[in-house]
């Protein structure tokens, strides 16, 4: 979905191809809510914590589309991926889960890869590289979320909630910068959220469409293995993501990382990983005393 984007971002506003993205995720939700239950699943007690996910998974997209527009892939991706150590990190102090020492050295050096993909103190600092890093925070206070709420909602009513707050947000932005009004304001990136509608061609209304069906697939899965299991075991899953968004880049833009970038890379993916099998050893642990 981020390749996807990606592709379609030099020719249409984000929030454009959020709305059509949103709309077909919301169809294919409500499909799977009516499987869970029926739609009486979609009256909830928690209607504000719903809400606050779900502007936390747009200020997420926003900030990393708008980074990835005009950043290579597979840098945006790898400053994104500081996310599943946060959410170890705020594991702790908003669930409750131990997280000792060893995982907190794990987080460090993670943040020494951020460092080095994002440049700073080399000289070649990219402005846009706090978008990543934004959108990872936000990210990795979502899932956090998700297991308060897991003990009481499907992960289908946590998918329904979040497109309806993307369709809301979507709709305000084409109401107010539809017609590209304020196309001009800030650099190339904020060109792809401030440009125009644009009536898209059938072959990008058909990415625009794959993205929707993509979006409520990923969206579904992960709300459910947050909402029944460990958010620190969980999170180091993700970063299949790495090497993929490595290979986007390459296929499609002949984007090369740097090997600084490269580099950062490797210590946040193997922090991370490090994390996931501290977590096992400490769970078998637990169950051999038993």
């Amino acid at each position: 979905m981020d390749a996807v984007i990606k592709w379609l971002s030099d020719g249409y506003p984000l929030h454009e191809i959020v709305l059509v993205r949103t709309l077909v995720a919301l169809v294919l939700t409500v499909i799977i809510v009516h499987f869970e239950g029926g739609l009486g699943l979609l009256k909830t007690q928690r209607s504000k914590l719903h809400v606050t996910r779900g502007v936390l998974v747009a200020i997420a997209n926003m900030s990393f589309y708008l980074s990835l527009a005009v950043m290579p892939i597979a840098q945006a991706t790898g400053l994104f991926f500081i996310a599943p150590l946060l959410i170890t990190a705020l594991s702790g102090p908003m669930l409750g889960e131990r997280v000792g020492w060893r995982r907190w050295v794990a987080i460090g050096v993670g943040f020494i890869g951020v460092i080095l993909i994002s440049g700073v103190g080399s000289g070649a600092l990219n402005s846009m590289a706090f978008m990543p890093l934004v959108a990872a925070l936000a990210y990795a206070l979502v899932q956090v979320l998700a297991r308060r709420l897991g003990c009481t909602d499907k992960a289908s009513v946590m998918s329904f909630y979040i497109s309806i707050v993307f369709l809301v947000i979507s709709v305000a932005f084409w109401a107010i910068a539809g017609n590209g009004q304020y196309l001009g304001v800030g650099g190339d990136s904020l060109s792809f959220l401030l440009r125009p509608w644009v009536m898209p061609n059938s072959s990008d209304l058909g990415l625009m469409l794959v993205c929707g069906v993509l979006v409520a697939a990923a969206g579904y899965l992960l709300n459910q293995a947050y909402r029944v299991s460990m958010a620190n075991v969980i999170a180091p899953f993700e970063y299949v993501a790495l090497p993929l968004a490595i290979l986007w880049g390459w296929l499609f833009w002949s984007e090369i990382p740097s090997f600084n970038t490269l580099l950062g890379i490797v210590l946040i993916g193997c922090a991370g990983l490090y994390v996931f099998v501290r977590e096992h050893m400490i769970k078998a642990q637990t169950s051999e005393s038993v």
